[in-house]
């Protein structure tokens, strides 16, 4: 499978040290890549590679622990909140099940994740989207390390919205100012080693194909033979690029529909592990943005824009999302 080269690598120092010029370029860069592709891998963007290791590291432990004490941390997703917090574990998922009409095998991963949780203050949107988080007693620096890397993960997607503002020549807040009480979520997700799942099942996968939901997505994954895919404009699948220390950079359907369709909320897939790497394990640390919930999606009008969606809030077009994937 030949490496997707539509996916560009964007250098974020001249954004944040090369003047106007330099942040000028780097929202053309990236207008270009959502354009064409939907994705870009970027560099030099100011997440230091220990505390990612660290997230890793802690995960990982949690990941082995016994199953029976993973189980006390299993999460829940349902009409009173729409964020999973804590363990999804392996079948509990089928991404590709997100496409109308499709039903999918379910996805080879387990998954830890958190969720937005500090409160507006209105306590019907706090109940379904800002409740308390579910941390693993067993591994005290799971919490810390993912508390440190998602600050980091705040600050950076506030310099995508605005570096996304600048490419389509509007106001520099015009996505932050939706964006002050965002819903967000951050998943550390396991692809277990072949020898662990067994054989997986016909069309099954580690994550099946599927777009994502929200504004952008921050994506920190290892090089594996089981790895990201991203379709591409010949309708063929392609290996996603990969860098060491770069962030894999993507857009969901709701920053689409927000541009009115002029950037592209392409379909990816991790592939099932491979017969020639059986005891390739893998794991991915995701970071999902959306916008605050009571924001009203409205698509950027032309010659920016091509399409007029209707204007819908950002809470019931991620409810509507959320609620096709889950199989519980």
């Amino acid at each position: 499978m030949a490496t997707s080269s539509a996916v560009p690598v964007i250098d974020l120092a001249p954004w944040f040290g090369g003047g106007p010029d330099g942040r000028a370029q780097v929202a053309r860069e990236v207008d270009v890549a959502l354009r064409e592709i939907g994705f870009l891998l970027i560099v030099n963007h100011g997440v230091e590679p220990a505390l990612r290791d660290a997230v890793r590291e802690s995960s990982r432990q949690f990941f082995e622990l016994p199953v029976e004490v993973k189980q006390r941390y299993r999460s829940q997703v349902g009409e009173d909140t729409w964020m999973p917090r804590g363990w999804t574990p392996m079948g509990a998922e089928a991404n590709a099940n997100s496409d109308e009409g499709v039903t999918a095998p379910p996805d080879l991963k387990e998954s830890f994740n958190i969720a937005c949780f500090a409160p507006t203050g209105n306590a019907e949107i706090d109940r379904e989207w800002f409740t308390d988080n579910v941390w693993p007693d067993e591994v005290p620096a799971y919490r810390s390390a993912v508390t440190a890397y998602v600050d980091k993960m705040h600050a950076l997607v506030d310099e995508l919205l605005a570096i996304a503002a600048v490419a389509l020549d509007l106001p520099e807040r015009h996505f932050l100012d939706e964006a002050g009480h965002p819903t967000w979520s951050f998943y550390t997700h396991w692809y277990p080693a072949l020898r662990h799942v067994g054989q997986p099942a016909p069309g099954q996968l580690r994550i099946g194909s599927h777009t994502d939901f929200g504004t952008f997505t921050i994506l920190d994954r290892q090089l594996g033979t089981g790895g990201l895919q991203v379709l591409g404009k010949d309708g063929e699948w392609a290996d996603a690029p990969w860098v060491d220390g770069a962030f894999t950079i993507n857009i969901g359907d709701m920053m689409a529909r927000w541009t009115g369709d002029r950037w592209l909320s392409n379909r990816h897939r991790v592939l099932a592990p491979d017969a020639s790497a059986p005891d390739e394990d893998l794991m991915s640390l995701v970071y999902f943005h959306e916008a605050d919930p009571t924001a009203v999606i409205r698509s950027v009008p032309p010659p920016v824009g091509s399409v007029a969606h209707e204007p819908v809030t950002a809470g019931a077009y991620l409810r509507a999302k959320l609620a096709a994937i889950a199989v519980y």
